[in-house]
């Protein structure tokens, strides 16, 4: 039980990677504040089986574009548990649209959610990590460092997000705080599936044959590499990204040219 004792928050943790981290981190021993923001039921079936696991699960919505909505529930973490030792950013949302088709409303929610609520949360965290030697984990993705159609904001805001971890984990490290991110690959989730359409199967073909590992990452490696981020032993990784992606990033064309 790595993690009995401790509490953690991580957001978008009703589904995809974060449920996989909830209920890894939750399996673990550690009371997981389970975020959503519509998905109730699922939450709730996410804090079950982390109850089923050993550790404690605490459904906790919260409209992360919502500055108020995000300091309640940082309150309500401080008041329920009085501590907070992990926090795990990975709530994302955006509009898939090429960058002329996007609207204000589109910019402003996506950078709500990734770059402000994400700040927000860190500066609420801060206080009830002293003395804790708290972790910080933001979930970058992809298309932060590769194009990929109608993610031009959603790529943006994860590049700022990359680039606040670094500044954070300056600021927080004399604090004994610890800020990294990953920047995961494609990973087979909701989402994922929600952006390919009917083409999913297509696209998990292509990401197959373009991977040196042969296979679409799942959510729980993912999670695995994130707890890693969680424990004591990544303490000296201060303001890293590390790229989870079985190597795709590597392929340097050999698969395209039909030389892998």
């Amino acid at each position: 039980m790595s993690f009995a004792g401790k509490v953690a928050l991580v957001t978008g943790a009703s589904r995809g990677i974060g449920e996989a981290v909830a209920r890894t981190l939750g399996g673990e021993g550690a009371t997981v504040f389970v975020h959503y923001k519509q998905r109730g039921e699922d939450a709730r079936r996410v804090a079950e089986a982390i109850a089923r696991d050993g550790g404690r699960g605490i459904p906790v919505r919260a409209d992360l574009e919502d500055p108020q909505a995000v300091a309640a529930m940082m309150d309500r973490i401080r008041e329920e548990a009085g501590v907070l030792d992990i926090l795990v950013a990975n709530a994302a949302a955006t509009a898939f649209k090429p960058l002329l088709a996007v609207g204000p409303h589109n910019i402003q929610r996506t950078f709500a959610i990734t770059v402000q609520a994400f700040i927000q949360m860190v500066q609420a965290a801060v206080p009830l990590m002293q003395g804790r030697e708290g972790k910080i984990v933001a979930v970058s993705g992809y298309d932060s460092i590769r194009f990929i159609p109608g993610h031009g904001i959603l790529g943006a805001a994860k590049a700022a997000m990359e680039s606040l971890v670094r500044y954070l984990a300056v600021e927080l490290a004399p604090l004994g705080i610890n800020v990294n991110a990953v920047c995961p690959g494609p990973v087979e989730t909701d989402s994922a599936r929600f952006y390919a359409g009917d083409r999913w199967h297509e696209v998990a073909a292509r990401l197959v044959a373009a991977t040196p590992r042969k296979r679409v990452a799942t959510p729980e490696d993912v999670a695995r590499i994130i707890r890693f981020l969680c424990t004591g032993d990544a303490g000296w990784l201060c303001g890293q990204t590390l790229v989870c992606d079985g190597g795709l990033t590597l392929d340097g064309g050999a698969t395209l040219f039909g030389m892998a």
